[in-house]
């Protein structure tokens, strides 16, 4: 059985401020690592592998777990519904706030625009609304 959508644990359920500045989202590990494939597969071939350093700002530390149900006949007798619903591990997330930085790429100024178009493809590897901020403080030296 392979795994479940990620519009299911994208939400953080039971939050005490719903809809709120303090909302958080998850990020799948498995989107984090897309969008790090894509941004490095744009950034290598256009510019070169010595000409950028990318990181991944957020690491993956929250389990989600999953309650699993049979749905076949005679499943009232095979399983306990609600008693030990734990639930076993079914992947990991980040724990992701307004605002907060998902990947950043320090390169020299004259390949600005390969930047700017590679973390865009990365971007739509993301199911929360993300943007592409450009920063003059920070290069490579």
């Amino acid at each position: 059985m392979g795994r479940r959508p990620a519009r299911c644990y994208r939400q953080i359920k039971n939050k005490p401020y719903p809809k709120s500045r303090w909302e958080k989202e998850n990020v799948s590990s498995e989107a984090l690592e897309a969008a790090r494939i894509a941004c490095n597969k744009y950034m290598t071939k256009f510019a070169g592998k010595d000409a950028f350093h990318l990181r991944v700002r957020v690491h993956p530390f929250h389990v989600l777990r999953i309650n699993k149900m049979l749905s076949c006949a005679g499943a009232d007798r095979l399983q306990t519904g609600m008693r030990g619903a734990f639930g076993k591990p079914q992947g990991t997330c980040a724990r992701v706030s307004i605002g907060q930085v998902l990947l950043s790429v320090r390169c020299k100024d004259n390949i600005g625009d390969n930047v700017q178009e590679a973390l865009r493809r990365a971007k739509f590897k993301f199911l929360i609304e993300s943007k592409d901020h450009c920063q003059q403080k920070v290069g490579m030296s």
